[in-house]
């Protein structure tokens, strides 16, 4: 349900909200009011689009068409207030003041990204609204946890990503698959240098040689002089801690470049469908940030869900997480039975929830059984670590070599 209030209803409702901001009960109202503010215009709009947004759409969808959430056995529809962030950390904060204050919504959620959710986290904080940030990938997030506890956190640290990325690793040279020579970019920002600071760490204490380290700007277009010059150390392994236009972009250009390391491995972006239909058989083998179980009946059914409404695919990695969080959110409402902000926050942080991608309980406000890689094998983005997740697949090595 999209509606817009206005005249002398929009000042009633707003009014209502004004003099109770954190709680109301189902008679009280006809809807639920939930906005967000998500990058639609600049350099965020390819994972927004492709994580975020759609599940937000195919959440407010699927809730809406079952009758919408109960509140004391009231069920009241979604009705949305959407905000474009432009990519721009101050534009972001600015459109969550405006949602809490102006538009009086009752839940905000999430934008997409390390970076904006990081911007906008102590403006969730002081205006009491749950954060449910699924798409931050963080060192961080252990103390930011503990310094806004109305956050939550779906995609584990940058160490738990780098680290299921070198436990692959670690393993394939035991087994003789690999050697010790290392190549490794990253984008230059909080996401990448994060992310390349715990890879270096592990990659070393591993005992692997890292001969290359290199992190190019955020926004570069060229990736083919950097790719040139990882070509020249001869790696047995690549990595890149990308975001997804660069992902593709070194994609490509190692496919131009005829280079093809034992493993090829790329941050997010490798888990979206576009990344199969540009590649094609040459996906085969490349590992990337994120996977899922695709053998779950649960993920059959949403991804069949998600091509219906939308008519394309989920990504394999967040896409899942953030309707799971989604439905996460909604049995604490109704567990609550009101829009008390502050115990919906409680119940999220303290409860088990029954999700498609299974049981979910936060542990200190993080969700730890993320999967930080996975592997396109058979037209499939399958989840290869951590190790101990049920669903594993065996990871390919050698990465086979580029088609024509």
């Amino acid at each position: 349900m999209i509606r817009a209030l206005t005249g002398l209803a929009a000042f009633g409702f707003a009014l209502a909200l004004a003099t109770s901001p954190s709680v109301s009960l189902a008679q009280d109202r006809t809807s639920i009011k939930i906005g967000w503010a998500i990058s639609k215009t600049g350099p965020y709009t390819a994972g927004a689009s492709v994580t975020v947004l759609p599940n937000y759409q195919l959440w407010v969808k699927d809730v809406n068409e079952s009758g919408g959430i109960a509140l004391n056995g009231k069920k009241l529809p979604i009705e949305i207030v959407e905000y474009d962030d432009r990519s721009n950390s101050e534009e972001a904060v600015r459109a969550v003041e405006r949602l809490a204050t102006q538009d009086k919504v009752d839940l905000i959620l999430a934008p997409w990204g390390t970076a904006l959710n990081l911007a906008v986290g102590p403006t969730f904080h002081r205006l009491g609204y749950p954060q449910v940030a699924v798409t931050v990938v963080s060192d961080r997030i252990v103390e930011l946890a503990k310094r806004w506890p109305n956050a939550s956190f779906w995609s584990g640290t940058s160490a738990h990503v780098s680290n299921s990325g070198i436990e692959v690793l670690t393993q394939a040279r035991k087994d003789g698959k690999i050697g010790p020579r290392v190549a490794m970019i990253s984008v230059s920002d909080q996401f990448g240098i994060e992310l390349a600071n715990a890879g270096r760490e592990a990659l070393k204490k591993a005992g692997f040689e890292l001969v290359y380290d290199r992190a190019y700007p955020a926004g570069t277009q060229d990736m083919q002089p950097v790719m040139n010059e990882v070509i020249r150390t001869n790696p047995d392994v690549f990595i890149a801690y990308s975001y997804p236009t660069d992902s593709f972009g070194i994609t490509e250009q190692a496919k131009l470049l005829s280079f093809n390391p034992k493993v090829f491995m790329v941050g997010v972006g490798a888990a979206f469908p576009a990344f199969k239909q540009k590649f094609g058989a040459n996906a085969e083998g490349i590992m990337g940030a994120g996977g899922w179980n695709a053998d779950s009946p649960a993920l059959k059914a949403y991804l069949k869900r998600h091509l219906e409404v939308h008519g394309r695919e989920p990504d394999r990695w967040a896409s899942s997480i953030v309707y799971a969080s989604l439905q996460s959110l909604q049995q604490a409402i109704e567990r609550v039975g009101k829009i008390d902000r502050e115990a919906i926050t409680k119940e999220l942080q303290s409860g088990t929830f029954e999700t498609i991608i299974g049981k979910v309980k936060l542990k200190d406000g993080i969700y730890s059984d993320a999967w930080g890689v996975g592997q396109w094998q058979d037209g499939e983005f399958y989840g290869i670590a951590p190790l101990r997740l049920s669903g594993v697949r065996g990871v390919v090595i050698p990465k086979p070599v580029w088609k024509p």
